[in-house]
């Protein structure tokens, strides 16, 4: 081939067909038939990844692990911007992730785009997830440039039931369970669609990990609301009695003093 054609060709804003774009800044994200579907073999590492859960809680965090436990061994923080559960820190540190280079931010909402945009410009943060919901093209926009110039992984995950929709993301996945499996959907990428998705075992991917870091999940699990005690209406006969009774107590403590 012409070298001045394979420099063209060798661009990360060309491809050809089903071929994937050369992503020089790719991550490998620890699984191998994963990496062989994304371009330049690995997450983007200054780029968005838009993530679209079927359901909560089918491993999502555990597909990410490798790829933060390689940005925390290189010196780098990890930052989570509103999850929508608590992490439960025992099971994450059984998987290997440094604690003291997670960040955890909950913040008002109306302040969370803008902490998200802080954490993937910040030079020490090496991944940023989101667990937001920005419908604004020139704000997904201006996430985009802030992770390509802060050189940060940002994913921005997409609860169930949010629709897929246009966006600056780099890369998009879809991801379900399917017989103890997770099935990975590639919906968007620099490179031809992808007809099937990929399935992988996650479980026998950690089989030589702690015990625990298979057990326990990665959100602390949600205690019930407490059942309130019903409250009497003070215009009913029952009402009226419990307000006279505890008028009575009040006017025998007055009493006493």
């Amino acid at each position: 081939m012409n070298p001045a054609l394979a420099a063209v060709l060798a661009n990360p804003a060309i491809w050809r067909g089903g071929d994937c774009a050369p992503e020089p800044a790719a991550m490998p994200s620890g699984h191998a038939a994963l990496d062989a579907v994304l371009p330049g073999r690995g997450w983007p590492s200054n780029a968005l990844t838009e993530i679209l859960l079927a359901r909560e809680g089918i491993g999502e965090i555990r597909l990410m692990l490798p790829a933060l436990g390689r940005l925390q061994a290189q010196g780098r923080d990890v930052v989570w911007i509103a999850p929508p559960h608590l992490p439960y820190a025992p099971a994450l540190a059984a998987a290997g992730l440094d604690l003291a280079r997670l960040v955890v931010v909950r913040c008002h909402a109306a302040d969370q785009l803008w902490a998200y945009e802080q954490a993937l410009r910040a030079p020490e943060c090496g991944a940023a997830f989101a667990w937001l919901d920005p419908r604004s093209d020139r704000v997904l926009r201006r996430l985009a440039v802030a992770a390509r110039e802060g050189r940060t992984w940002g994913v921005l995950w997409r609860r169930p039931g949010v629709e897929a929709r246009a966006t600056a993301a780099a890369l998009r996945l879809g991801l379900q369970a399917r017989d103890g499996r997770l099935a990975v959907s590639v919906l968007k990428r620099r490179g031809g669609e992808l007809a099937q998705p990929l399935e992988l075992d996650l479980v026998a991917r950690w089989s030589t990990a702690p015990a625990e870091a298979l057990a326990r999940p990665a959100f602390a699990p949600r205690l019930p609301p407490r059942p309130r005690e019903p409250r009497s209406d003070p215009r009913s006969s029952a009402g009226r009695e419990d307000a006279e009774a505890l008028l009575a107590r009040a006017r025998r403590a007055g009493a006493a003093n």
